[in-house]
């Protein structure tokens, strides 16, 4: 397992609580990251431009050809064969191998780059399938809730304590939970789909996954992250497109210094049936001038390197401060409701329905600290599920790891 994929597993630790393999129907998150980098097509073409960098780099290594040539004059009759050739100068096979070698080491770290991304999408959406599963789970509390509400209010009313509306109210209230449970259900199915087209499955093979969304961690302090980001791979890829702009540099100079062209052989003159020793040099004037431009705008384009690194370095930043600001805010919303909210209202919930029970309560007022409760409760949902979004970006950000989960 690479280092950036252990990233990500860490960074969603609320996942960790891995199934055992026998379970049917279940899909843990690195059984999600180890289909997508299997099958995904993106990761898979890599192989294939890999093989396509390494045969231009063998290319490149190669000298300059020699050629067999034939040249046949008929007035007077002579027959001229010689072999060709040409001596390069300035180190030009060096710093085309120099270049090769930095587009190779380009292509890899993109790759890497890629399966990072592709490891964040995988983490996203295998997020929305739990959290949905959750949110099911806690539409389907409320359906049991009101059942409870249902056959209370049936025996208000065959005891003459409350007319036949409230009964009924209870039972649409009762439908439209259930509704929403059904189109949840729907939902989920969408979401497992969508997780599932990572690995060009159209049909997903499993129905549930693994951990608790509510379970967020300890948020880093952003300084700490400010000196991750340094190493992460959006910056670290300028350190190799430094070395293949310097190539390009290398290259562009060397095209300054001319080859020398020879060509060597026997003549057979025809008229007196003699053989006689060709030799030849060219070398072309004028190369330095010509190769001033391509120069120029090579050292250009390095120059200006470090002038994108700086920009996308405060890019980053910014990416990460929001990130930092999202997780640290949600992570807060998610304690305080557990820790405080959800404790009240679950107390005013009992006692609402030993109220309504005494005939102390209408209705109305249990229904709604009912509603209340589920509002909190899928409130503290939503900001776990934006906390981990959080988290997974900052992730894909850094490229590091510095969630620890338990075992």
């Amino acid at each position: 397992m690479s280092f950036r994929w252990a990233a990500f597993i860490a960074a969603v630790g609320w996942s960790c609580g891995l199934a055992s393999a026998q379970e049917p129907r279940i899909l843990t998150l690195d059984t999600a990251f180890a289909r997508a980098l299997e099958k995904h097509p993106e990761i898979a073409r890599y192989s294939h431009l890999r093989e396509a960098a390494q045969a231009s780099h063998d290319a490149e290594s190669q000298g300059p050809p020699i050629r067999v040539e034939f040249d046949l004059e008929t007035d007077p009759a002579e027959l001229t064969l010689s072999l060709a050739s040409a001596f390069e100068r300035g180190g030009k096979r060096e710093a085309r191998v120099a270049l090769a070698d930095a587009q190779l080491s380009a292509l890899v770290l993109q790759e890497e780059q890629r399966r990072v991304d592709l490891l964040a999408e995988v983490a996203r959406r295998y997020l929305d399938f739990v959290a949905t599963l959750a949110m099911v789970d806690l539409v389907a509390t409320e359906v049991t809730q009101r059942e409870t509400l249902v056959e209370a209010t049936a025996k208000r009313v065959r005891a003459g304590a409350s007319p036949e509306s409230v009964h009924l109210a209870a039972e649409a209230a009762l439908a439209r939970a259930t509704l929403q449970r059904d189109r949840l259900r729907s939902e989920t199915q969408a979401a497992a789909s969508r997780l599932a087209i990572l690995w060009s499955s159209r049909e997903p093979d499993f129905e549930r996954g693994t951990g608790n969304p509510l379970s967020v961690p300890a948020t880093p302090t952003l300084d700490s992250l400010r000196e991750l980001i340094k190493s992460s791979p959006e910056l670290r890829r300028f350190a190799d497109e430094s070395r293949l702009r310097e190539a390009r540099v290398q290259l562009a100079r060397t095209s300054g210094s001319s080859d020398i062209e020879w060509r060597a052989g026997v003549r057979r003159l025809e008229e007196d049936g003699s053989w006689a020793a060709v030799v030849g040099i060219s070398v072309p004037l004028g190369s330095g001038t010509r190769s001033d431009p391509r120069i120029r705008a090579a050292q250009s384009e390095l120059a200006a390197l470090s002038l994108e690194r700086e920009a996308e370095e405060l890019t980053l930043e910014a990416t990460l401060v929001e990130a930092h600001t999202r997780l640290s805010g949600a992570s807060l919303a998610v304690a305080t409701t557990r820790d405080v909210l959800i404790p009240k209202f679950e107390q005013a919930e009992r006692a609402s329905e030993r109220a309504f029970r005494a005939g102390a309560l209408t209705y109305i007022e249990w229904a709604q600290v009912q509603s209340d409760v589920m509002s909190v409760r899928s409130e503290q949902l939503l900001a776990a599920v934006e906390a981990h979004r959080a988290l997974i970006e900052i992730q894909r950000l850094t490229g590091s790891s510095f969630i620890r989960t338990k075992p």
